[in-house]
């Protein structure tokens, strides 16, 4: 019985590394979390002022559609802490963003 509970207890700790390993992995393969913002709505202390995403293109930053008409300069703004309706200290460039990596990622970038 002893035998029993221990081998259940060591499958249950090499799922559970197998889990947080594959979290890992996929995490360093994922898009960077994006805000579409106004940018030129930046104020100090708030930041960019989060809008529909409708109002940003569906590809990457710098990817607009000239036949759109815009009531506002948005464009997709990466990695950023958002706080009430506002977006700051993130990146308007995708790749900057992938470059920062996370938890189990490899490149540069110390933030």
């Amino acid at each position: 019985m002893a035998q029993t509970r221990r081998r259940l207890r060591s499958s249950t700790v090499v799922l559970g590394g197998m889990g947080v390993l594959a979290a890992a992995l996929s995490a360093c393969g994922s898009d960077p979390d994006r805000r579409c913002v106004d940018r030129d709505s930046y104020t100090l202390g708030d930041g960019y002022k989060v809008v529909s995403d409708k109002n940003c293109s569906g590809g990457s930053s710098g990817s607009r559609s000239a036949s759109r008409s815009r009531t506002t300069d948005a464009d997709w703004y990466y990695d950023s802490d958002v706080r009430n309706g506002y977006a700051e200290h993130g990146t308007f460039s995708r790749s900057e963003a992938v470059d920062r990596g996370g938890f189990g990622c490899s490149g540069g970038g110390g933030g």
